[in-house]
């Protein structure tokens, strides 16, 4: 489901896969359920109703010296942008491939100082890591999009990022790609889900960025040839006629 997304890797046992599998390609985040969702919470961004035919790929926990500039160069290949939820704790010695990616025009949001489940965390130290994320991404941008860790929020959460002008997004098509890391599984789920408005998440760092390079690599071509433009989420709302 969009709004109960979880970083935790499960190791299933070689016989358990195709059962996982089967059960997956059905439950993954079917659009009637994540309308439903969002109509719920229009607190948080899931989708975007528009004219124009774009997507918004989004990426999370990076950057990663090994994996992140693989994507990078894929995007370029392909013409596409993507905003990169970017863990602060990872930004150090990983300098250039912030400023990179946003010479690439695309476009860096916060996605906290350390990789943990965010809804867990006390009301002050979930301030406290919100805005030691954005002390070190203000050094190369203004974000103001965040994603919280896990993908779990509440409405304590919601009031904290608006008070410091962030705007809370998750997502529409979400392939389960930390938990499943199969690029043919993934790259199947968002060509199935996809379409006008969606917004893709998928994760960066270790085999979950070795995952969305060849995740990445599939989907991208296609997509292009669906006629569609892979952008930001602030190039997406831009053309919003109303936001989910």
């Amino acid at each position: 489901m969009a709004a109960l997304f979880t970083d935790m890797r499960l190791t299933p046992r070689p016989t358990c896969i195709l059962a996982i599998l089967t059960i997956l390609s059905t439950a993954c985040t079917p659009f009637p359920l994540t309308r439903r969702i969002a109509a719920a919470h229009p607190e948080c961004l899931f989708y975007v109703n528009t004219s124009a035919k774009q997507i918004a790929l989004t990426i999370d926990d990076g950057p990663d010296e090994r994996t992140t500039p693989l994507v990078l160069d894929l995007l370029r290949e392909h013409d596409s942008r993507a905003t990169f939820f970017m863990i602060s704790d990872r930004v150090s010695g990983n300098d250039s491939l912030v400023v990179r990616t946003l010479r690439e025009r695309h476009e860096i949001g916060n996605h906290m100082s350390r990789n943990e489940a965010s809804v867990s965390l006390a009301p002050t130290e979930y301030e406290r890591s919100l805005l030691a994320a954005d002390t070190v991404l203000r050094k190369y941008t203004s974000p103001k999009w965040t994603r919280p860790g896990s993908g779990f929020y509440n409405a304590r959460m919601i009031a904290t990022m608006r008070k410091h002008n962030y705007r809370c997004a998750l997502g529409s098509v979400y392939p389960f790609d930390p938990q499943i890391p199969i690029a043919t599984y993934a790259s199947a789920t968002i060509l199935r889900e996809v379409r006008q408005g969606a917004v893709i998440i998928l994760h960066d760092g270790g085999y979950k960025g070795r995952n969305t390079v060849k995740v990445l690599a599939r989907i991208l071509p296609e997509l292009r040839r669906r006629g569609y433009s892979i952008v930001t989420l602030s190039e997406l709302v831009q053309n919003s006629t109303q936001i989910h």
